[in-house]
């Protein structure tokens, strides 16, 4: 699977899970770290956790392990590295704040 492939199956697990401000961004002509990065939204901290899990689980069925976490206990901003693709859950008002 290419990292566009793995960042829009990212996309489409948070977009099931009713995610909100969903974006898909090549980042590699500007960063060595990944290729992609997809940003969403969580409506509140349960939300923020429940898109996470289910990127998270929807990219181990297709057999893609996530390599980091960041803020899994945190309920404004969780971060799964994908090596080749980074996405960022954020609460409203951290989205807010970092966009």
């Amino acid at each position: 699977m290419t990292s566009y492939e793995t960042a829009v199956l990212a996309a489409k697990a948070i977009s099931g899970k009713i995610g909100l401000e969903i974006q898909v961004i090549e980042i590699s002509d500007i960063s060595v770290l990944a290729d992609y990065m997809v940003i969403a939204t969580g409506n509140s901290s349960t939300h923020v956790k429940a898109l996470a899990d289910e990127v998270e689980y929807q990219l181990d069925k297709a057999g893609i392990s996530v390599s980091h976490i960041e803020g899994h206990r945190s309920d404004t901003w969780i971060l799964l590295d994908y090596v080749d693709v980074i996405v960022n859950v954020f609460s409203e008002e951290a989205r807010q704040f970092y966009d």
